[in-house]
């Protein structure tokens, strides 16, 4: 899952994909660069003044519109407003990514509406407010719990489960070593027995762990991607698209889920140096 954020004050590029020819490239190049799958977001999570409802819907619409006229890769659309999503399914959108963990069940009727997926994200915080010094005694397990209450409360507003995607939400309302922690046992996210995303591309916890600003994560972020599929994720939600490609299909032939581009070395009758 590639990552292309239309907000003029994204944590990762900072709103060099706000304007909408930048926003339609940089989905169109991740496609190009072997991305399955394109989360258009209008809002950052961080804590911030609301924007007007009509305001995210015309920084979203416009991008799915455009990336399904000329793609048929998976768009989801990251948000937690209901009538946002309405107007991203209609636009397109396969997926309506939820951040705040249904913090409004309206959205949850929205996708039931119609043949959409959604993906239940693991926080805590209402939508766009602090959460100081998050606190818990077992945070995996704490994390699975709520991720267990939302599936339930999804299937109860008419989201079937084929159609719910789980995510723990690294680094969301988690400090570092809550978050080591989850990555660590992501393996009992996946034991949820539904597809498990992991979106942990250059966050904090990488920046954190290896003393590392932003633009110098992508090691770290391809590592806990590999880890985090080798304990059973699924989607990995990342912004390196090439970079992040290669290492997946890479796990993915490691763990037999892909076969290799093709045989050459030591495959003739003479040995291959």
């Amino acid at each position: 899952m590639a990552v292309v954020n239309r907000t003029p004050d994204s944590f990762y590029d900072k709103g060099a994909t706000f304007a909408l020819d930048a926003a339609v490239h940089a989905c169109l190049t991740a496609v190009e660069h072997g991305a399955d799958w394109i989360d258009i977001g209008g809002v950052p999570f961080k804590p911030g003044p609301a924007l007007p409802v009509e305001d995210e819907i015309a920084r979203v619409v416009p991008v799915v519109e455009a990336l399904r006229r000329e793609s048929d890769v998976v768009v989801s659309v990251d948000t937690f407003q209901p009538e946002v999503a309405k107007h991203a399914i209609v636009a397109g959108a396969d997926v309506i990514n939820d951040t705040t963990g249904i913090h409004d069940p309206g959205l949850a009727e929205a996708v039931a509406d119609s043949d959409a997926t959604l993906v239940i994200t693991h926080s805590l915080a209402a939508p766009r407010t602090v959460y100081p010094r998050p606190h818990y005694d077992d945070v995996v397990a704490e994390v699975v719990a709520f991720l267990r209450e939302k599936v339930e409360l999804a299937v109860s507003l008419g989201v079937p489960e084929s159609r719910i995607v789980v995510d723990p939400g690294h680094d969301l309302n988690k400090n570092t070593l809550h978050t080591l922690e989850i990555t660590r046992r992501f393996d009992e996210i996946a034991a949820i027995g539904l597809p498990a995303l992991a979106a942990v591309s250059n966050k904090d916890f990488i920046g954190e762990t290896l003393d590392v600003d932003r633009a110098d994560r992508l090691e770290g972020s391809l590592a806990a991607a590999v880890f985090c599929i080798a304990q059973g994720a699924r989607i990995v939600r990342m912004h390196n698209v090439r970079e992040s490609v290669a290492a997946v299909r890479m796990t993915e032939a490691i763990l037999g889920f892909r076969q290799p581009a093709y045989l050459k070395h030591n495959m003739g009758d003479m040995n291959e140096e």
